[in-house]
């Protein structure tokens, strides 16, 4: 069994002792350097990785320290991206410094307050002024940051991701077992999703671009959790914006938001020649074709986050999700037989209580 938490004084929780001294070691230099204060030191945020997030304050401003904990976590990338945002003029949290080996950094601070938050109680006018801005902010990413060398969102990413979808939820989560004619249809059906995918033009894509993800700021919004990203489809970001893990609106404004990116970036090189320059509804079939392989992809992973990492609070949003890719195959001709795969199971997960 894994070793129980220590709390120190900070109020910070270590599991592993050994990693604690590490901190420390790393952090002590920093303190005159940038006047922290060691008794600020609190909790912040944690996602649903194993990264997590700490606050620490200085008598003119206060910093965040990313604890990322190696194997399981990474920081190289997020240097690396954080680096390519700043160059495009967009605004992320600035590497102050790092121990990529052992997995600290400190980061400025975007502040408290998430899209996320603002956007659940906003009036009609404030959500509409926050979304044109992450569209734009959006328009830019897709335009400015470098792609260079960054991974591609191919094939056979495209289906690992949606293989999540039979191994956590229909298997794990649900206990349905598909037989030959469900495998068959759930091989066509995937064909069909990343074969849309792979036609697309490409950019850097964030992969998470959603209101959990950005921050009310100034310049707005402050970009989070972009480590990441990948070279792929125009609309995934978008996709990701409209049809949130967290919170959902009606289809009037998801066009409005989704013409008004198209727009903006259709005179850009990033379409110059395809058809999704000239056809809207094209490019609007594209993204919900997109979005229902990220939206399956992410049943999956709220189902392992559940089962496998013991963070049972995001499987309450998956009716969410099953709305999402219900209403796309319903509009679709060639994606009906995914309505025989999801009735099964939508209909256990409203049975056992799960909610909006």
């Amino acid at each position: 069994m894994p070793p129980s938490p220590t709390t120190h004084a900070d109020g910070v929780a270590w599991t592993d002792p050994e990693r604690r001294l590490h901190f420390e070691r790393w952090l002590t230099p920093l303190v005159s350097q940038y006047a922290l204060d060691l008794g600020s030191l609190a909790p912040a945020s944690a996602d649903a990785s194993f990264r997590r997030y700490l606050r620490i304050g200085s008598p003119l401003r206060s910093f965040i320290v990313m604890d990322a904990p190696p194997p399981h976590e990474d920081v190289r990338p997020f240097v690396d991206i954080a680096r390519r945002i700043a160059a495009a003029g967009l605004h992320a949290p600035q590497v102050l410094a790092a121990d990529e080996a052992r997995g600290f950094l400190l980061l400025s601070d975007l502040g408290r307050t998430l899209y996320l938050d603002v956007l659940r109680d906003a009036a009609p006018g404030d959500a509409d002024r926050l979304m044109r801005e992450a569209i734009a902010a959006l328009v830019q990413w897709q335009q400015r940051v470098d792609p260079a060398g960054l991974p591609p969102y191919d094939e056979a990413l495209l289906r690992r991701e949606l293989q999540l979808f039979p191994d956590w939820c229909v298997q794990r989560e649900f206990g349905v077992q598909w037989g030959g004619a469900e495998l068959a249809s759930w091989g066509r059906l995937s064909d069909l999703l990343v074969a849309s995918a792979l036609a697309q033009p490409k950019v850097v894509v964030h992969r998470d671009w959603m209101p959990r993800n950005l921050m009310r700021s100034e310049p707005n919004p402050g970009i989070l959790d972009f480590q990441d990203a990948v070279v792929g489809p125009v609309t995934y970001d978008i996709a990701c914006l409209l049809r949130d893990a967290f919170i959902s609106w009606d289809e009037e404004r998801e066009l409005d938001w989704a013409v008004r990116w198209w727009q903006a970036v259709r005179a850009t090189p990033v379409l110059a020649g395809h058809a999704f320059s000239e056809d809207f509804g094209e490019c609007w079939r594209a993204l919900e074709w997109m979005g229902l392989q990220r939206h399956l992809k992410v049943l999956g992973i709220f189902c392992r986050l559940k089962h496998r990492d013991g963070k049972p609070r995001y499987s309450t949003d998956l009716p969410r999700f099953f709305a999402y890719a219900t209403r796309v195959a319903l509009r679709y001709p060639p994606l009906a037989p995914l309505l025989s795969l999801l009735e099964p199971l939508s209909g256990q997960a409203v049975r056992a209580g799960y909610t909006f």
